[in-house]
């Protein structure tokens, strides 16, 4: 057996003992595949095989043209702009000034080099957050591209002249190579810093005014106070502060989370700015203005004697024996305009606002329509954010508020500056200064100096040329009053 398994792998097979020729077989039935192992591809396939490459030939050879001749130049650009990479440069942000050119707020470079915008700084100066405000840097994604690509203004000055403060942003042309290198850099726009704007405050008053406020607010258990001062003529505000008050630097940096933590948790509202948007009941305060309104309306002479008992008496109709008691805070005895508005006496302006014992009353809609004619129930229109509008009482608020109906003791507590009554500290300087300046109502600013400019939003960036910026003052005179309240 060996030996014929070996003379089996020596034997040699020939060509023709594997293949066979069709041709040469007619006795097959090669319809049936008889005798075949073999068969050749038709010449069918073989057509459209080659039709096939022939298309896909000519498809490459469109598509090379398309891209060469038609849309050649702005291929190349794109392949152009794969080298070169646009960057914004963030604008500097303008400086802000007190009235004597003490810097308030200005801008220093990071110590961390891959910051490309600079770091805003603010004087260490007590009483200045709520008028200055803070800012929101920009910010980059995790790509290293700016989702927010300026400094944005977030309360105060810098919010309300953001859009003058924040200048604009330039942009870069950069090109790199291969390895993402730096070889060559310019500006296609550089960026053009923000305007330079001079306030009207005194950074020093301001600071003594502040601790002014904390020390009475402290001495008498208050959680807070504000003051404003306003020059009586221009409008300009030298000081305006709100205690307690956030660090403009804190907010503005936001990485002293322990700080921003403890100022959102203050239950003194730090964050209030009370001068502008804190509302008060203003009591006396009001009673120069009723005073004015009653002597416009001439149902008092100012030397007419009104006597004061400590309080007054309403009779009530349905229980004789038991009047209403509305009480003076003390005794006056006879008292003029001039010695009531001296000692405040509510017994007086009891009766010149609502009418007793036989003089005549100014009555709540002449009350609310002379307030109105201060400025009371409105925002100043000051160049500050956060306004409030605060509340004259009368008798659709009444109705609206408690679905009540308006009574004669309502009008006596409305008269002094009760019941309901809403007033915001800005709003009581702006009045007192239209009594102070022979009647007109000033729109309060906080720039020192006005952009002659009539028609357009203050918001808009200001002029740096010296020119003075007037904004529309409402001119009201004693005169006018008359009229706005109905009178011939």
């Amino acid at each position: 057996m060996f030996g014929k398994r070996k003379r089996n792998q020596n034997h040699e097979i020939d060509p023709d003992e594997i293949f066979l020729d069709s041709s040469n077989l007619p006795e097959f039935d090669v319809f049936q595949l008889e005798g075949r192992i073999e068969k050749p591809i038709p010449k069918k396939t073989l057509y459209v095989l080659a039709s096939f490459f022939v298309l896909v030939c000519g498809v490459f050879v469109w598509k090379v043209a398309d891209l060469q001749l038609i849309h050649g130049e702005s291929m190349r650009a794109r392949a152009e702009n794969n080298r070169l990479r646009h960057e914004v440069t963030v604008a500097e942000r303008g400086v802000i000034f007190d009235r004597n050119s003490v810097v308030l707020a200005w801008n220093e470079s990071f110590e961390d080099a891959e910051k490309d915008f600079a770091r805003r700084r603010y004087i260490q100066k007590q009483g200045l957050a709520h008028l200055l405000g803070y800012i929101q840097y920009p910010a980059k994604d995790s790509s290293g591209f700016f989702y927010r690509e300026k400094s944005e203004g977030k309360d105060g000055v810098e919010l309300f002249y953001d859009t003058a403060l924040a200048g604009k942003n330039g942009l870069k042309l950069i090109e790199t190579n291969a390895l993402t290198e730096t070889e060559s850099s310019g500006f296609i726009e550089p960026a053009r810093a923000g305007e330079n704007i001079t306030l009207s405050i005194d950074a020093e008053l301001q600071e003594k005014l502040y601790h002014f406020i904390e020390g009475t607010a402290t001495s008498v258990g208050f959680s807070g106070g504000a003051g404003v001062l306003m020059d009586v003529h221009t409008g300009e505000v030298l000081a305006l502060t709100s205690y307690p008050e956030f660090r403009s630097e804190v907010l503005t940096d936001g990485v002293d989370d322990v700080a921003i933590g403890r100022a959102v948790s203050d239950s003194r509202k730090p964050f209030l700015n009370r001068a502008v948007g804190g509302l008060y009941i203003p009591g006396s305060i009001i009673k120069p203005f009723l005073a004015l309104a009653a002597l416009n309306e001439r149902i008092i002479s100012p030397e007419k004697n009104i006597e004061s008992i400590g309080y007054i008496s309403i009779p009530n109709p349905f229980d004789p024996e038991n009047p209403t008691i509305i009480h003076d805070w003390r005794a006056h005895g006879n008292t003029d305009m001039r010695r009531a508005l001296a000692v405040s006496s509510d017994v007086y302006f009891f009766t010149i606002g609502g009418g007793y014992g036989g003089q005549k009353g100014l009555g709540i809609q002449k009350i609310d329509a002379y307030m109105r004619l201060f400025g009371f129930g409105e925002e100043t229109g000051a160049d500050i954010h956060g306004e409030a509008r605060g509340t004259i009482p009368t008798p659709e608020w009444k109705e609206e508020i408690f679905g009540e109906e308006w009574r004669i003791g309502d009008t006596y507590n409305a008269a002094i500056g009760q019941y309901g009554f809403q007033v915001t500290p800005i709003q009581v300087v702006r009045a007192i200064a239209a009594v102070g300046n022979g009647g007109t109502l000033i729109e309060p600013s906080f720039l020192k100096r006005y952009l002659l400019q009539k028609k357009h939003p203050r918001n808009l960036p200001l002029k740096t040329r010296g020119h003075t910026r007037e904004f529309p003052f409402r001119r009201i005179t004693f005169r006018l009053f008359v009229r706005g309240c109905g009178r011939p």
